[in-house]
C-alpha cells in the first residue's frame, strides 16, 4: 500500500494531521493507498510557501513563464503512458479514456503557452493633450483550485496552467479519491523549471476546503464538483472577499429530431451516455426523441446496444468503460435505479447485477436504460453520475426545447438534426451554456471558454480560454502626461482630456 503525501515548496511532505482516507483501486476494490487529510495548519504552510515564492514569479516575464509551460507539455508527452496507467488504476476509467483526460488538459496548457500575447493590455496614444492611457494585466497573488475525482488530470491543468502562466502562485486541493496524477503533474512542473512553491498540492476533505476559503492570503478559488458544494464554496468564498468561480452538476439533454441520422444519434448517445461509466459532468443523461416514431425507433436501436456494452477492468483496451470510482458511488447509482422503478419509469435495460469475472469485488455496473421518464421524476431532475440513460419522449420540438430550458441545470445540451433552421433556432433559444449540433459532448476547445448556466455554474467568468486570463488577473489602467510646457493651473472640476 502506498502512502500519499502533500507537495509543498517543491517537495513531498508527509501529512501531520493524523487523519487519513483510504484510496481504492476501483477495478479490484482493493485499498491501494493511504491519503493524508490536511489540517488548517498544513494548508497554511502551503500558502506561506506560495506567498514567499510568488513575488519573484510575478516579476518573471511572460515569455519565460511560457517556456516552462512548453517544457511541461513535452514532459507530459514523455510520461503519457505512465500517467494514463496511474489515472486508470486510481479512478477506474479505461486507459484510452485516461489518455483523453490528459490530452484535454494539455490543450489548455498549450493555450497558456500564449500568455505573452494574452496578458497584453491596451494603449491609446494622445487621448488628450500630451496624455496617454494604457492598461496592464497583473496577477492576483496566491490562488487555489479544488478539483473533482472524475477528471484528475484535465481539470487540475485547466486550473493551474492559466493561473501560473499569468504569474500567480497556485494551491491545488485535488479529490482525495485519486490524488496520484495531480501529485505527479506537480513533480513534472518542477522538472520543467517552475520555482518551488509556485504549485503546491494539499490533499484533504472539508477541513482543507474551509481552510482555503477562509485564508485571507488566497485571492481566488476555482471549483468543479456537485452543485450543493459549488454553491457552498461560492457563498463562503465570496463572503470572505475572494474572486470565486464554481461549476456544479448537470443533466445534459440530447434532442433527437425526426429527421436526425438515427445511426449517428444512437452511436452518440451510447458513447456520451455510458463512456467513463457516466462519471462526466458533460455526459448525456437524458435523451429526448421528438415524436412517437422517433422514440420507438430510438428505443429499438438503443436496447441491444446498451445490452451489449462491454464493461471491463481499466486495463482492458477493448472495454467500453470500467468501474465506478468507489463502492459508495456504485451503491448511489443502484439506489437511483430503484427510485426510477418506484416512480413508474420503464427499466428497459437493467445492469445492476453485472459482475466482472475475476474482479467480483470491483465497483462495476452494467448500463441501465429507462424509457417513459417524466420531468417530475427524481431520476430526471437529479444528477445520477453513473451509466444510466433516461429517455423522455416529447411530442414536438417546442416541448423538447422547454425540457432543456426548464431544468435547473444548464451545463451542456445537444440537438441531432439535418435541419439547419431547427439547429439555428435551438442554439439561439436554449438556456444552456454549451451546445452541440450533431455533437453529443460539446466541450469547447481550449481557446474558447467552458462553463454552464443556471445551477451548473456560479460566478461571472468561466474556465479556460480568455475568461481564465480575466479570472486570474486584475486590470490596472494608467493615465499619464509628461511635462511639455503646458500650464493648466489648478482645476476644481471633473478633469477632461480635451
Amino acid at each position: 500500500m502506498r502512502d500519499i503525501t502533500h507537495f509543498i515548496g517543491g517537495k513531498h511532505v508527509a501529512g501531520t494531521s493524523g487523519r487519513f482516507a483510504d484510496g481504492y483501486q476501483p477495478m479490484t476494490g482493493e485499498v491501494i493507498s493511504r491519503i493524508p487529510l490536511a489540517s488548517k495548519a498544513e494548508v497554511r504552510a502551503a500558502v506561506e510557501n506560495a506567498l514567499a515564492a510568488w513575488p519573484a514569479w510575478a516579476a518573471t516575464n511572460p515569455q519565460r513563464r511560457a517556456r516552462i509551460m512548453m517544457k511541461f507539455v513535452e514532459l507530459v508527452a514523455r510520461d503519457n503512458d505512465e500517467l494514463a496507467d496511474l489515472l486508470a488504476r486510481e479512478h477506474g476509467k479505461t486507459v484510452a479514456d485516461a489518455k483523453g483526460d490528459i490530452q484535454r488538459g494539455i490543450e489548455v496548457v498549450e493555450f497558456a503557452c500564449g500568455i505573452p500575447h494574452l496578458m497584453k493590455g491596451e494603449f491609446t496614444d494622445s487621448a488628450g493633450p500630451g496624455i496617454d492611457v494604457y492598461s496592464m494585466r497583473q496577477p492576483l497573488g496566491v490562488v487555489a483550485g479544488i478539483t473533482p475525482f472524475n477528471f484528475p488530470a484535465m481539470i487540475p491543468m485547466w486550473k493551474f496552467a492559466p493561473a501560473i502562466a499569468c504569474g500567480n502562485a497556485f494551491l491545488l486541493k485535488p479529490s482525495e479519491r485519486d490524488p496520484g496524477v495531480p501529485l505527479r503533474l506537480a513533480e513534472l512542473m518542477i522538472e520543467a523549471g517552475l520555482p518551488a512553491g509556485i504549485l503546491n498540492v494539499v490533499n484533504g476533505d472539508k477541513e482543507a476546503v474551509d481552510a482555503i476559503l477562509d485564508d485571507p492570503d488566497i485571492r481566488a478559488v476555482g471549483f468543479v464538483g456537485s452543485t450543493p458544494i459549488a454553491e457552498y464554496i461560492y457563498t463562503r468564498g465570496c463572503a470572505a472577499g475572494k474572486r470565486v468561480q464554481c461549476f456544479g452538476g448537470a443533466k445534459n439533454h440530447m434532442i433527437i429530431m425526426p429527421d436526425a441520422d438515427m445511426s449517428q444519434a444512437v452511436d452518440a448517445l451510447v458513447g456520451a451516455g455510458y463512456g467513463s461509466a457516466g462519471e462526466r459532468c458533460m455526459a448525456v443523461s437524458v435523451a429526448v426523441p421528438v415524436g412517437k416514431g422517433t422514440a420507438d425507433e430510438l428505443m429499438n436501436r438503443l436496447v441491444p446496444r446498451v445490452e451489449s456494452l462491454k464493461i471491463g477492468p481499466s486495463t482492458d483496451s477493448s472495454a467500453d468503460y470500467g468501474p465506478l470510482v468507489t463502492r459508495d458511488a456504485l451503491n448511489r447509482v443502484r439506489d437511483y435505479v430503484e427510485i426510477g422503478i418506484k416512480e413508474g419509469a420503464t427499466l428497459a435495460v437493467d445492469g445492476r447485477n453485472f459482475k466482472m469475472q475475476g474482479y467480483e469485488d470491483g465497483f462495476y455496473m452494467g448500463g441501465c436504460l429507462f424509457d417513459n421518464v417524466s420531468k417530475d421524476m427524481r431520476i430526471y431532475k437529479e444528477e445520477i453520475f453513473g451509466p444510466v440513460l433516461s429517455v423522455v419522449r416529447a411530442e414536438g420540438y417546442g416541448e423538447a426545447l422547454s425540457l432543456a430550458n426548464d431544468h435547473e441545470y444548464g451545463n451542456g445540451v445537444a440537438i441531432f438534426t439535418r435541419d439547419g433552421d431547427a439547429a439555428r433556432d435551438f442554439a439561439s433559444k436554449v438556456q444552456v451554456g454549451m451546445i452541440g449540433v450533431n455533437v453529443p459532448i460539446p466541450v469547447p476547445l481550449a481557446y474558447y471558454t467552458f462553463g454552464g448556466w443556471k445551477r451548473s455554474g456560479f460566478g461571472d467568468l468561466n474556465q479556460h480560454g480568455p475568461d481564465a486570463v480575466r479570472f486570474y488577473t486584475k486590470t490596472k489602467t494608467v493615465t499619464s502626461r509628461w511635462p511639455s510646457g503646458i500650464k493648466d493651473g489648478a482645476s476644481f472640476t471633473m478633469p477632461l482630456m480635451h
